[in-house]
């Protein structure tokens, strides 16, 4: 029995593997797309529930696995700045009146912005709600930023953007490496026996964190750029003008897409079918792209049944809250004049619970990191994962090492 148990332990273990990283970032995209059709804060908090479940059931050992905490932080600060902005200078509202601060008279081309008056509590849970679902919208890509390592979706990126994926890995890899970074200089302050917490630590541990996790991400930058990263064959010099071209046309036409679709007061035509055009426009430019470069993945992710469920289930949420939108708008657009308890739209809430489909279909991360990923704030280390590959740059091979 011993052994048929032994057994089946192997066989789980070797299931165990990371996600697709384009996957986990389809599905909080899907679910920051659903939170930005709402301001109902029960649905809200449900968005955020999702979230943190998804998080808690699939994160795995890693540094830059703590960032969902350090997003989670960084909302309660938007939801504290959004409340003290809309006291000091935001609209007043009326209603029940808390508390009257000194107001300034301004002059009428400023009109709709006030210094002081009347503080009702209808404009401050109104202040509360839209702060509120900024802060969701950030847990969101913090869970992503926990689920999966820059690094791994780095190394699925387009043959086109290749090029852009060294300046990227700047700015993806920065929030993981200044999480790494503080966790280290906390523990090695800690050792000092000075403070690491409150104001008093302030000073000492903002300029080191910054530093250190910026100079380790251009480190990791050039690391890749060194390492033959985005190297493209020769080929006639109208091609890569006329790609880079349609795929600029193609992520405006993207971005305006995705703007008529989050606003509910946009014409159809900024809807669906920019985004459809866009979509078409950057699918061409990546392929036409992609046949000049020359590259070869060591070990790639692959994409498979967890990987079309979880992105599934992300579109979901998000198709789900613009569909109990347009059904029932007062439901999802909560209003705070006059002041009541929301409603909890069943169809809007069914979706949100979809997305947190990825708890229980993708599969469970190996439970012990390798080296390469507990030495994230190794440079080394992160550019043999980030180009994990091999490059034909002319003069030979580069073999890096998977990493996790």
């Amino acid at each position: 029995m011993s052994d048929v148990a032994t057994a089946r332990a192997v066989r789980a273990e070797a299931r165990r593997r990371f996600l697709h990283a384009g996957a986990w970032w389809l599905w909080a995209g899907g679910m920051a797309a659903a939170v930005m059709r709402t301001t109902n804060p029960l649905l809200l908090g449900l968005a955020l529930a999702v979230v943190a479940y998804v998080v808690a059931a699939r994160r795995p050992v890693a540094p830059w696995s703590r960032s969902f905490g350090t997003f989670l932080r960084l909302g309660l600060f938007v939801i504290a700045v959004r409340v003290v902005v809309q006291v000091l200078f935001g609209t007043r509202l009326p209603g029940t009146t808390l508390f009257t601060l000194p107001s300034v008279e301004l002059p009428s081309w400023a009109a709709g912005v006030s210094v002081g008056g009347p503080v009702t509590l209808e404009a401050l849970v109104h202040a509360f709600t839209q702060g509120l679902r900024l802060a969701v919208v950030l847990a969101c890509f913090g869970a992503v930023n926990s689920l999966c390592s820059p690094y791994r979706m780095l190394r699925s990126l387009p043959a086109v953007l290749y090029e852009a994926g060294v300046a990227v890995t700047v700015a993806l890899s920065f929030a993981p490496q200044a999480v790494a970074a503080v966790a280290n200089l906390r523990a090695a302050r800690r050792l000092r026996g000075r403070p690491v917490r409150g104001l008093r630590s302030l000073p000492g541990l903002a300029v080191p964190v910054l530093e250190d996790a910026l100079d380790r991400s251009i480190a990791l930058a050039a690391s890749m750029d060194a390492r033959g990263y985005g190297y493209r064959r020769p080929g006639s010099a109208g091609s890569p003008r006329a790609a880079a071209a349609v795929l600029l046309g193609g992520l405006l036409a993207v971005c305006v897409g995705v703007y008529g679709v989050l606003d509910a007061g946009a014409p159809r035509l900024l809807g669906l079918p920019s985004l459809g055009a866009g979509a078409l426009a950057l699918a061409t430019s990546l392929f036409a792209g992609g046949r000049r470069a020359t590259r070869t993945r060591y070990r790639p992710d692959p994409w498979r049944a967890p990987e079309w469920l979880v992105s599934a289930s992300g579109a979901a949420a998000a198709v789900g809250l613009a569909v109990a939108s347009a059904q029932d708008p007062s439901a999802v657009a909560y209003e705070a004049i006059p002041l009541q308890w929301p409603g909890l739209p069943p169809v809007a809430a069914i979706a949100l619970l979809i997305g947190v489909v990825p708890a229980f279909t993708a599969p469970s991360p190996p439970p012990l990191a390798s080296p390469a990923v507990m030495s994230v704030t190794s440079a080394a280390a992160g550019a043999a994962h980030a180009g994990g590959e091999r490059t034909g740059n002319g003069s030979g091979s580069t073999l890096a090492p998977e990493a996790a």
